[in-house]
């Protein structure tokens, strides 16, 4: 069977070009509320009454009436795209290719470089202000040299791009037009798993298709090297195909919560599983790309990496949850502000951090220069940090990558002291190479070459400060070892 992947939603000239990531487009929502109807039982005289039964579903909502008020403003988004050069035929493959044995047995010219014709492509979106404001996914307009919106009263405007951000997936596009239909906002704070959800697009290019279904999850991030690191999705089984790209995704009451964005598919189309990027984030953008044409970020200055169990005991918490510090930029803001490698970042100006992904999203909409309000778990107490962010650069912050565990006599570690003239060529403060592993360090994932820095968040420079640590740990040990440029714990049972 092949393998998993997402998929982009755009479809283009007919052929839905599928962009593939590897892997692996408010309010409070209530669920549908109908009348309960009295069951009535045929029986025979004398029989006992048929109570009816409880818990069932006796009627499903009718969502005619939010597509009737919504749908208005959710438009259908057509593109051109800018032409691609392409080489002649002649010349161009090897001795299997009959097109390229042609040309070269006759002696045809060689027809030289062309450019293919322009390909066409059709996503959807949504209108936010009456002047023609239109949400749409950036993958849908992106490589666009013309966008035309379609209303659903079948007028069609020439768009003008305002502002693409490709990290969260967002653009944001102007028609020259008053008066129109706007959707309303929810808040994707409220949502829950189960609740329900409608999509409205023009999946393979069938306009204002209307699809129904639950949220499957809230949260999600996806792995897979393209926005995960900003975006944390909904998860959703509403049908979403190609062509729903940059489509509002609403709740019951008929509130857009997020913008239809990607497909969990093996063959590039509906399989139940469809992720939406968070209105609340989508919002941000787009007021950023309307007054400044950009969208800045924020960081801290850490990498962070997830918290399993054996972490967990490892540093005294009661549960998994929070992000772990496994680095920290010795020029950042985190480092002036005392943040340690160990320390577990478990909120950020009052919202909790449950997972290491929820950080960067929080994070990264805060304004640079603002201050964040941590709550940590420094030395198996809570605390908190006061942290002044700074601009996000372009280029990605350094994520701490997930392998290895912990070291010394027990653990099935060889190590030794490195030279200074090691420390400088492997660029690392360390002075524990892991030459050899067996037992418990080599089922947690530790390799000969790598570093170890610490264990339990206390540094070590020895093999005598390895044991004394590792001893004073118990069963379960937290090793913070680098592997290249990346640092990360890794959680050893030694019992």
């Amino acid at each position: 069977m092949g393998s998993i992947r997402t998929w982009s939603l755009a479809a283009v000239a007919g052929i839905f070009v599928m962009v593939i990531v590897h892997q692996s487009s408010n309010a409070d929502v209530s669920a549908g509320q109908s009348g309960t109807h009295a069951v009535a039982a045929l029986a025979s005289p004398g029989a006992a009454p048929v109570a009816p039964s409880t818990g069932r579903v006796t009627g499903l909502p009718d969502f005619s009436g939010l597509v009737a008020e919504a749908g208005g403003a959710v438009v259908n988004v057509s593109v051109t795209e800018k032409a691609q050069r392409v080489s002649g035929l002649a010349g161009q493959g090897e001795g299997d290719d009959p097109l390229s044995q042609f040309f070269r047995r006759f002696q045809a010219p060689n027809p030289g470089p062309e450019r293919a014709p322009p390909s066409k492509g059709v996503g959807s979106g949504f209108i936010v202000s009456a002047d023609g404001y239109v949400l749409t996914n950036a993958h849908v307009v992106a490589d666009a040299s013309e966008v035309t919106v379609t209303l659903t009263d079948r007028r069609e405007f020439p768009a003008k791009v305002i502002g693409i951000d490709k990290a969260s997936d967002v653009a944001l596009i102007k028609i020259a037009a008053n008066g129109l239909p706007t959707v309303r906002f929810g808040d994707p704070s409220k949502l829950r798993p189960g609740q329900w959800a409608i999509a409205i697009g023009s999946p393979f290019g069938f306009e204002n298709s209307v699809t129904a279904g639950v949220i499957s999850a809230v949260g999600r991030p996806l792995n897979d090297g393209s926005n995960s690191s900003y975006v944390t999705f909904i998860q959703t089984d509403a049908a979403v195909n190609p062509g729903n790209s940059g489509g509002p995704l609403f709740n019951i009451d008929g509130e857009v919560i997020g913008i239809n964005s990607q497909i969990y598919s093996r063959t590039g189309g509906y399989m139940g599983v469809s992720f939406a990027i968070p209105i609340d984030l989508a919002l941000n953008v787009k007021e950023q790309l309307q007054k400044n044409g950009k969208v800045v970020r924020s960081r801290i200055g850490v990498s962070v990496q997830d918290i399993r169990q054996q972490l967990a005991l490892s540093f005294g918490l009661t549960s998994p949850h929070g992000a772990l510090i496994s680095s920290v930029d010795p020029t950042g803001p985190g480092e002036k502000a005392g943040l340690k490698a160990g320390d577990v970042i478990t909120s950020v100006n009052g919202h909790n951090i449950d997972h290491s992904w929820d950080l960067p999203a929080i994070v990264s909409q805060l304004p640079p220069g603002s201050q964040a309000r941590l709550g940590i778990w420094h030395d198996r107490k809570p605390t908190e940090v006061t942290v002044k962010t700074v601009l996000l650069e372009d280029s990605p912050a350094q994520q701490a990558k997930n392998t290895g565990e912990d070291s010394g006599g027990k653990l099935g570690l060889v190590l030794r002291a490195l030279q200074p003239a090691e420390q400088q060529e492997l660029h690392t403060k360390g002075r524990l190479l892991v030459e050899d592993v067996t037992g418990p360090a080599l089922a947690a994932g530790l390799q000969p070459g790598d570093v170890v820095l610490g264990v339990n968040g206390v540094g070590v420079a020895t093999v005598a400060d390895l044991k004394r640590e590792v001893a004073r740990a118990g069963h379960n040990v937290a090793l913070l070892v680098q592997r290249e440029d990346a640092q990360t714990y890794f959680p050893i049972d030694i019992g």
